[in-house]
């Protein structure tokens, strides 16, 4: 298996979390199931499987600008994925998040997707950050809101959210 990445990837701290790139290491690590010491006991979920899976068609998404690790600063723990969908598509680029259960009702999303989207804006051609919540899944509804997603439409069983830089007109 043959991945690229970002020579130089750039980490986003909040007040509890760290989110930094995947290495190649640690997505050959969850697609052979090998276990780490800086992961929660939880850590890898399904998600966080289909997106290593996908570093090798993607490899743009092992860069800066694609999908991190969200470790939690007091413990040092991966505890979930989160990334963008990197190209952006006409100036929008789309979000993807995920925590283990173990993890989950502390706010950890929610603060994640806030720090990557505003991480998203620093790149100029950059003006809309996207992503979708399934309507069975009401916490990850209330994650884009509490983030300061905006519901724009609703496909099916799928929310649709977005934050549209400031200096648009649009919302």
């Amino acid at each position: 298996m043959s991945f690229s990445s970002s020579p130089a990837p750039e980490r986003l701290t909040t007040d509890r979390l760290v989110l930094r790139p995947w290495t190649t290491a640690e997505a050959t690590a969850v697609l052979g199931n090998t276990r780490s010491v800086h992961w929660a006991d939880d850590f890898p979920a399904e998600g966080d499987r289909v997106i290593a899976g996908l570093f090798e068609q993607h490899p743009a998404w092992l860069g800066v600008y694609g999908h991190r690790l969200i470790i939690e600063r007091d413990s040092g723990l991966v505890v979930g994925s989160i990334g963008l969908f990197w190209p952006p598509a006409e100036g929008t680029i789309e979000i993807g998040y995920g925590l283990v259960a173990s993890r989950r009702g502390r706010g950890y999303a929610t603060e994640a997707a806030r720090a990557l989207a505003n991480f998203a804006f620093t790149v100029p051609e950059v003006h809309t950050v996207a992503a979708g919540a399934e309507l069975s899944n009401p916490a990850s509804v209330r994650v884009l809101e509490k983030a300061g997603f905006h519901r724009w439409t609703t496909e099916d069983t799928v929310a649709r959210f977005r934050i549209v830089r400031r200096d648009r007109h649009e919302q």
